[in-house]
């Protein structure tokens, strides 16, 4: 489901995010004032880290640094440029967790404040924990840059916080073809790379999940949650009710999506109340449900040896034959 063109429109985005890129594509030879001008950015806007761009600005930029700059690789290089003292509240919150597990689900809960227009889930299949990225925002022309951007970012935070212990037995898995600059991909993540695998994924050993975190601090952590909350309040005011629909089933990864009745109840309305808010937007629930079971199921499809019925019960449909109607239409 894309995102509304609500968020896009609306400052959301931490202008520094804008700036370490501008940073970046200058050393590739692009000049500042062109990138700020083909992406309708004041130069001022990037003066202060609190100022903030929208999703509309920030994705123009992306694309100005990528034509000017001509590098295959800006996205995985403008990502390990994201440091983890680059997110500020958000990686302080996750760095001063007990252990990788407690962290991951800080960085899931609050990745939205930094990344408005991507998804972050995390689940277990079989030995493997899964560090899954999926982008919500119609975004086509820009989904292998800022997939790049994520992920290299998250592995360049894994190796000054553990080293290479993670990549032991660890995989990325990538939804498109190898791309030219592959080599850098190994370079970042080790040669157990799969490209055209049907989802975004970085794989780990479940085992590590417990390993704990040498900056763990439960003051500092509550401290930064705060931060978080805070602005994850802010961010919620400028959300359109079916982004946080999609949002909330997205969330969902092991079990049945859940119908309107159970969104309506942890959003805080009425099944009657949530469908007239998102007629009123020009959307139906079943709509977005069914957009997200689709994806979900060429994601199972792909990366799984579950049969036909067990998908179905796992996207919530009766038996397999509606699984299948539904998947065809």
């Amino acid at each position: 489901m894309n995102a509304p063109e609500k968020t896009g429109n609306l400052p959301v985005m931490r202008a520094h995010y804008a700036d370490i890129l501008c940073q970046l594509a200058e050393e590739k030879g692009a000049a500042r004032s062109d990138l700020l001008r083909l992406a309708d950015i004041r130069p001022a806007m990037l003066g202060h880290p609190d100022n903030l761009i929208t999703v509309d600005q920030f994705s123009g930029l992306c694309r100005s640094a990528l034509a000017l700059s001509r590098e295959p690789a800006l996205g995985l290089e403008y990502g390990k440029r994201l440091k983890f003292t680059t997110h500020g509240s958000l990686s302080q919150a996750a760095i001063s967790c007990d252990n990788i597990g407690q962290a991951l689900a800080v960085l899931i809960k609050y990745f939205r404040i930094r990344f408005v227009y991507m998804s972050l889930s995390f689940f277990t299949e079989g030995d493997d924990a899964v560090l899954q990225l999926d982008i919500v925002h119609g975004l086509d022309d820009l989904y292998r840059f800022n997939v790049e951007v994520v992920l290299a970012s998250l592995m360049d935070v894994n190796l000054l916080l553990f080293g290479r212990r993670l990549l032991d037995g660890g995989s990325c898995r990538l939804n498109y073809p190898q791309p030219e600059h592959a080599a850098a991909y190994e370079a970042l993540f080790g040669n157990r790379i799969r490209f055209a695998a049907g989802a975004n994924q970085l794989r780990f050993r479940r085992k590590f999940l417990e390993l704990p975190i040498s900056l763990s601090n439960p003051v500092a952590r509550r401290v930064a949650e705060a931060q978080c909350q805070e602005e994850m309040r802010s961010l919620e005011a400028a959300t359109s009710i079916a982004e946080r629909v999609g949002r909330l089933l997205e969330s969902v990864r092991d079990g049945r999506l859940p119908g309107i009745e159970e969104v309506a109840v942890q959003l805080g309305m009425s099944p009657r109340t949530l469908r007239r808010q998102l007629s009123a937007e020009g959307v139906k629930f079943q709509g977005i449900l069914d957009a997200i079971r689709h994806r979900r199921s060429l994601e199972l499809l792909r990366r799984t040896s579950l049969g036909i019925e067990d998908i179905a019960d796992r996207l919530g449909y009766s038996d397999p034959p509606n699984f299948g109607r539904a998947f065809r239409k």
